[in-house]
Formats: structure tokens, C-alpha cells, sequence
């Protein structure tokens, strides 16, 4: 077989693993070192330590020169040098301290406060209590960035307030969907941190370039909760003064002072001192983390027990998106050796598509994708395989990022595997069936496609702020 077929072979292999439910950075680390074994093969390296064995050596000596000449290729100082590479990213630095702040946030009894709060706030709207659950949403995901966590306590917090107040249960089951995957998109998400360092794309436009997308899908979800609260009454009813007690103004507006503005704040101060210049992505995280723990103090809701799960979920996740990177560099590389690459981009440029072509087609790949991995894999792995593909096309990799981030959004909402459905039912009523939640994220995905259209007919919305703060 010549290397460009081996390679071929190896990503096949690796979808083939996958499916089958391996652990996704260790199959990559493995086929990595396995064919990159064989690609940097060099029989007279491997030999060369026998050269210095005598006649007198004893079988030890012969079976340790044996290993060291078995570990006497390249393809393992390169995964060393790999290791070494994800681990001093500077980039990557952010992401432990961006998911402390969520997980510390989510202890701290803030979403309970914003969504009593945003309910009393907006009765009077139609649809006040779905609209109160997906900005509560909306800003839940952007301090945290987890998309099970905010699915799961926005569920256990506002689906059975929504359905005492005889919401619809699929509409109201697709409102927390559809709300808590928001933080993939909305700044400062963790999935733009590892685009950034998978990419090498400016962490600070990428932020920039999100804003706009971000707000018109939240502004899109908004409409059609309102629009069907309006033509179709008995989806949303208007809550009663039992469900939602009138309140004094001043009292609402303290109570507002209370839970809404410290969130906004803390997530506006980390966002907006990375938009300006006045710190770095890691720098704003950090400070982001520490509002964390003054939140929570404030609140009354630091606890030991508390501090140590957010330790604990901060390490575990932050290591698995780190070796996925060793993984994913390790595999790309060999990859990228035995001429993959190489052949992958030949067969698209073979297929004389325009740039609009090329991105649906990469666009429903990854929706693909989408279903059996997380977007974490995604990004990792087969983001960079598409990276020297944007240049053929000229397309900008801001762009193509942003699009990413909105198709992920597709992935959690799209049955059968529509990961955020899953969340929702493993902690909602036993009546709510499976299905009934997928028909309620249907509406939501139409959102996310009109979304991308506009994107593909407007482009502005993504480039506007980045050039209008940091230039082309």
C-alpha cells in the first residue's frame, strides 16, 4: 500500500473505532503512535543499538538494547513534543479558569434568583415565563459554556414552572433546549477558546465575530416564542397572580439589582476587557473565576463541599480537552505525513466547487458528525482536516469558525441524537415523552438554519465588529 492509502486507511479505522465506543483521545494517541510507528520507520535506527552489544553480553543486555532500539523512533519525541506543545498553550490556559466560573456559578443559587426575577418582570409579555426561561438560559450558558449543565438545572428550575402554569410541554421543553446550548456561540464560549488554539484565529476577533450571530439567534428564538405565545394562546397562557404575584416596582427593581445585575456584570466585565484590549482571554478568565467565588460568597452559597465539585469538574473536563488535543495533533500529524492531506484536498479541488458548495458540504459533514461526537471531538479532529481546504476556496477561517459554532448548535437539537433532548428527559416529569421534546426543538432548529442563511447571504454580520475594533 503506498502512505497516502495507509493514511486513508488510518482515518477510516478511526471512524470505525469510534462508532464502536472507544475512548476517543486514547483511540487517537493509539493509531497515532501505531501509524506513525510505521511511517517513521527507519530500520537502521532501530539496529543501531545492537552495533554496540559484544559476544560477552548477557540476555538482559540484549533484550533492554532490544527495547531501546524499539523506542529509537521519531514518532515518539514527537508525542512528547506535542504533549508539551497543548500543555504550555497560552491559549488553552483560559479554559480551566472559564469552566471554574461556571461550575462555581452553577453552585451558587444565581439561576434560581434571575429566573424568579426575569419571571416578575416580564408577566405582562406574551409568553413571559418562556421568555424569562430562555434570556435566564441565554445568560447561564454564557457564564458557563456547558451546554448538560445548563439543560439540567434550567429543567429542573423552569420546565415544572412552566408546566404548572399549563405551558405546552413541547414548547416549553424546547425553549430550555434550545436556550441552553446557547453558550457554544455567545462569548466568552469555551468552544471558541479551542477553535482559537486549534486554528491559530485571533481568541479576540473570534469573540468579536460571535457577538452579532449570538444575539440574532437569541433575538430569532425570542420571536417565535412571542409570535406563537400570541397566535396560539393556550401554549403560553398568561400567568395568574398566584403564579406570578405582582410586585412594588422599587421592590422589583431590587430584586432585580440582586440577581441580574451582578451576572451581567461579571459576564460583561470578562467579555468586554478581552473586547477592548484591557486583558488577555486568560487574564479575563481569571478574573471571570474570581468573580465566581465573590458571587457565590455573596449569596451565601459557598460551601467546602461545593468548591471541591467545582475543583473536581474544572480538572476532569480541562483534561480531557487536553489530551484530545495530544490525540488529535498526534494523529494529525502522522496524517499529515503519510500525504492525507494531501490527497483529501486534491480529490475537493478535483471536484470544481465554488466556495458556497464547499461550505454546505463541509457545513453537513459536521452536522453529521454532530450526532456520535461532541463538539469538543469535532473541533479537535476534523476542524483542521477542512483549515487547508479554506484557502483553496478563500474562505476566511473567522467565518468558517463562526458558521461551526452555529451548526453545533443543530447538533444538540436534531433527533435522534440531539444530545440536549437526552439532558433534558434524564431529569424531566416521566409524562414528558422523548418524543414530545423533539417536536418542541424543531422550531428552534429552524431558528439556527434561518441563522446560518443569513449569515451566508449577509457576511457583515460576522466581520462588522472584529473590523470595526481591531481593523482588517
Amino acid at each position: 500500500m503506498t502512505d497516502p492509502q495507509v493514511a486513508l486507511m488510518m482515518l477510516g479505522l478511526f471512524i470505525v473505532f469510534v462508532f464502536l465506543g472507544f475512548p476517543i483521545a486514547f483511540t487517537l494517541m493509539a493509531m497515532g503512535i501505531g501509524f506513525g510507528y510505521f511511517a517513521y520507520y527507519d530500520p537502521s535506527r532501530m539496529w543501531r543499538s545492537f552495533e554496540r552489544l559484544d559476544d560477552a553480553a548477557t540476555t538482559w543486555d540484549s533484550w533492554s538494547t532490544w527495547f531501546e532500539g524499539f523506542l529509537n523512533n521519531r514518532i515518539f519525541d514527537l508525542f512528547v513534543n506535542q504533549t508539551f506543545t497543548v500543555m504550555s498553550n497560552e491559549v488553552l490556559t483560559a479554559v480551566p479558569l472559564f469552566l471554574f466560573m461556571g461550575y462555581i456559578v452553577e453552585r451558587s443559587n444565581i439561576v434560581d434568583r434571575l429566573f424568579t426575577t426575569l419571571n416578575i418582570a416580564s408577566k405582562n409579555l406574551p409568553g413571559s415565563m418562556g421568555v424569562a426561561a430562555l434570556i435566564t438560559c441565554a445568560l447561564f450558558a454564557t457564564a458557563t459554556g456547558i451546554v448538560g449543565a445548563v439543560v439540567t438545572l434550567m429543567g429542573l428550575l423552569a420546565l415544572p414552572a412552566m408546566l404548572k402554569a399549563r405551558y405546552d410541554p413541547s414548547f416549553a421543553a424546547g425553549i430550555i433546549c434550545a436556550g441552553g446550548t446557547l453558550g457554544i456561540l455567545i462569548p466568552p464560549s469555551i468552544m471558541l477558546i479551542v477553535y482559537a488554539a486549534a486554528t491559530n484565529v485571533s481568541i479576540v476577533r473570534l469573540y468579536a465575530a460571535a457577538l452579532l450571530p449570538g444575539l440574532t439567534l437569541v433575538g430569532l428564538y425570542l420571536i417565535y416564542i412571542v409570535g406563537r405565545s400570541i397566535l396560539q394562546p393556550s401554549s403560553a397562557p398568561k400567568p395568574t397572580d398566584d403564579e406570578v404575584p405582582d410586585m412594588p416596582r422599587l421592590q422589583l427593581l431590587w430584586l432585580i439589582i440582586t440577581s441580574f445585575v451582578p451576572l451581567a456584570f461579571l459576564i460583561f466585565a470578562v467579555l468586554g476587557s478581552i473586547l477592548f484590549g484591557l486583558a488577555t482571554p486568560t487574564e479575563a478568565a481569571s478574573i471571570g473565576a474570581l468573580g465566581g467565588i465573590l458571587l457565590a460568597f455573596l449569596y451565601r452559597a459557598m460551601t467546602w463541599q461545593r468548591l471541591r465539585e467545582s475543583v473536581y469538574l474544572t480538572v476532569r473536563t480541562t483534561a480531557m480537552v487536553c489530551w484530545l488535543f495530544v490525540g488529535s495533533y498526534t494523529f494529525s500529524a502522522v496524517f499529515s505525513y503519510l500525504g492525507g492531506e494531501q490527497v483529501i484536498g486534491e480529490f475537493v479541488s478535483s471536484l470544481d466547487l465554488t466556495p458556497i458548495q464547499f461550505l454546505i458540504i463541509a457545513q453537513l459533514i459536521i452536522f453529521l458528525l454532530g450526532w456520535p461526537l461532541e463538539w469538543s471531538e469535532i473541533i479537535i479532529i476534523f476542524v483542521p482536516i477542512f483549515l487547508p481546504l479554506l484557502e483553496v476556496f478563500g474562505i476566511d477561517p473567522l467565518f468558517f469558525g463562526i458558521l461551526v459554532a452555529l451548526n453545533l448548535q443543530t447538533s444538540f437539537l436534531t433527533p435522534p441524537m440531539a444530545m440536549s433532548a437526552y439532558y433534558l428527559k434524564g431529569i424531566a416529569p416521566p409524562e414528558l415523552r422523548l418524543t414530545q421534546i423533539f417536536k418542541g426543538v424543531m422550531p428552534f432548529l429552524l431558528c439556527v438554519i434561518i441563522s446560518m442563511v443569513l449569515m451566508y447571504i449577509f457576511p457583515q454580520v460576522v466581520f462588522y465588529l472584529p473590523d470595526l475594533f481591531y481593523g482588517r
